[in-house]
This record gives C-alpha cells, structure tokens and sequence, in this order.
C-alpha cells in the first residue's frame, strides 16, 4: 500500500530524490565509492557543497547581493544561539509565536536585553500577534515564519531598519517573498528541504563583525563564511540530499511554480475542515492558517477512534498533532503531491457519511 507520509519532520521528500540519493549510496559519481564514505575535501563533495549553496541563494533571488549560504551542524535550535552570539550587542527585539521562538528567546537572554515585542503564548500560539511596534535601537528583530506545532504562518513582515532575522525551518522555498529584506535566515533541512542532520544559513556579510564580545569559533559566522562551510567535516549525506532537493524544485520550476501547487493543497484542505461539521481548525484567525502545517480538531473526541482507523487504511501516515496541541496536524511541504492531500479529503468525506 502507498504511504502518504504528513510528518512534521523529519518531512516528506521527492521520490527522484531518494531515487538519486540511494544510488549515490552505492556508488557516488560513478566512483566505485558511497557518498557516505568519501573525503569532504575531494573534488566530488566540494562541487555538491558549492552548488547547494548556489542553488539556495538562485531560489532565494539573492546571488550577487551580498549574501553567503551556508550549510551547518546543530539545527535550528544551534541557530538560537548563534544568531545572538553574533549579532546582540545590546539589545534585541522578538516576536514569540510558537514553541521555537520562544526556545530562541530563552538562549538570546543568556547574551543580552530581549524585548519581547508581542507573544500570543497566553493563548497557547493560535494566533500571530499584530499591530506590535518593534523599538528603534535593537540589534536586530527575529521572528519565526511557520510555527509547525501550531499551525499558523506570517503571512506579511514587519518593515524596520534593524537587520530581520527569520527562522523559516517549515515554510522555507515554499513561497514567494522579498528575500532581500532579511539579514539573516535559517532553517533546519528536515522540514521541507532535506534530512535530518544539516542547517542552512543565510547571511547578509555587512550586518557582522559588530558585536565586541569574542566568538568561539564553532560560533563564529565569519570563521564559516571563510571556509566555505567545511571549517568542520560538513554532514555530508545531508547536505547532497538538500542539493538534491534544490535542483528538484529548479526542475520544477522553482518557488513560484511549487507556491502555486502549496496553495492549491492548502485550499483545499481548509475548505473540508470549515465544511465538514465533525472537525474544526486550532487557529483562530483563518489569515494566521499555515499553508505548510494545518491543525484542527474532532469535535467529538468519542469518535477518534474511528477516524484514526480510516486513515491507517488509507495509508495515511504522520497526521497526529504535536503532543501540546493534540488533534491532527497534515503537514503538506513542498514535496507532499497534491493526491496525497485530496486522499486525506476524501476519508474526511467519507468520515462524516459513516459517523
């Protein structure tokens, strides 16, 4: 039976994809060696390390703009750390939508002033703040795009003139934005561009070298820019199934053709949770709705069991919701194809008759 894989992340990748990658584990560029095996100093690997990070800036509209990519240990989660460690001199301002922001929020306390400019925690995150104001004199403004536990997405950006730092792990390459308004970007691979075990980073150079705390180097953004992201062994296997994700989405037709297909899937699957009378959505303002990760709820809690059995038929796989939301969570990133979405539809559908 098909599988149709809703996992938050580790997430859903194409299938030419883990086609490409497992030959590659046999036999890397037809060298009689695994890609898993091979030194990340040699030719092979730095050509996959270079057009990884080319490709990431091409999709982003940022090649030639004063930008470096680059391609990290530690997830996200590291990135928390980092970016304070490089960029707070004095103070920075936050938007806390959701689990991971907060988390960023407690790591930025450890290195300086955070000003929490607006927080809809005392809601449990069903909702994105808005009409908050971000004060002039931070070092810069971090929010988070998708909030993957709970459903809800930025759908617009504040304009300041402190440097805009965003953690886009779960919606990254799935949408048409301004890149060039941000400083700085990260996103763990694992929710819509890779496996598990790499970070990519986006970075403007001009907005570092302006704090005057010493930076370890592990740390240092600088030190990783100057070595092209190999000051360390690199995770060598993640890192060439994100390049292959990339050229796959180039293939496709890049953020504005696969934007198009994530819209139609997020549609259509909205519709059916405002339809159909046995469910209802987590987020509380249908602007705020992820288009990567929708929430929602049995009104009747007695007749859970009987979904969940339809959709283990159905080969449906990775729809629990996170354990501090409960419900269901259909995570749809770039690669989910649209069937799998109107299958999760039709058990919905089909839900409601038998109920």
């Amino acid at each position: 039976m098909k599988k149709h894989n809703f996992s938050a992340g580790p997430c859903i990748l194409p299938q030419p994809v883990f086609q490409k990658a497992s030959e590659a584990v046999l036999n890397f560029n037809d060298l009689g060696l695994s890609i898993l095996e091979i030194s990340h100093r040699s030719k092979d690997f730095v050509e996959v390390m270079e057009t990884a990070r080319n490709l990431a800036l091409e999709h982003l509209g940022l090649q030639e703009k004063g930008y470096k990519a680059l391609f990290l240990h530690g997830g996200a989660s590291l990135q928390f750390l980092m970016t304070a460690y490089n960029l707070l001199e004095n103070k920075a301002a936050y938007l806390n939508t959701g689990t991971w922001s907060d988390k960023a929020i407690k790591e930025a306390k450890v290195l300086g002033e955070v000003v929490e400019v607006a927080s809809s925690k005392n809601e449990n995150f069903n909702f994105i703040p808005k009409n908050y104001s971000i004060p002039s004199d931070v070092d810069y403004f971090h929010c988070t795009s998708n909030n993957t536990i709970f459903g809800t997405q930025l759908q617009s950006f504040p304009e300041t003139n402190a440097p805009l730092v965003c953690d886009m792990s779960s919606d990254i390459f799935s949408r048409q934005l301004d890149f060039s308004k941000f400083s700085l970007i990260y996103a763990g691979a694992q929710k819509n561009m890779g496996p598990s075990g790499t970070t990519l980073v986006i970075i403007k150079e001009d907005i570092l070298g302006k704090v005057s705390r010493a930076i370890p180097s592990m740390l240092n953004y600088k030190m990783h820019i100057e070595k092209d992201s190999m000051f360390n062994t690199p995770a060598v296997f993640p890192v060439y199934v994100s390049m292959l994700t990339l050229q796959w989405l180039k293939d496709l037709g890049g953020i504005s053709a696969i934007e198009k297909v994530n819209n139609q899937k997020a549609k259509i699957l909205y519709q059916e949770i405002d339809r159909n009378p046995l469910f209802d959505g987590f987020v509380v303002n249908k602007e705020d709705r992820s288009k990567m990760n929708a929430t929602f709820n049995i009104k009747k809690p007695e007749l859970k069991d009987s979904f969940d059995s339809l959709i283990q038929e159905a080969g449906i796989s990775g729809i629990n919701g996170h354990r501090s939301v409960g419900g269901y969570r259909a995570s749809m990133y770039n690669a989910m194809p649209l069937e799998s979405v109107e299958l999760l539809v039709e058990v919905m559908k089909d839900f409601e008759k038998h109920a």
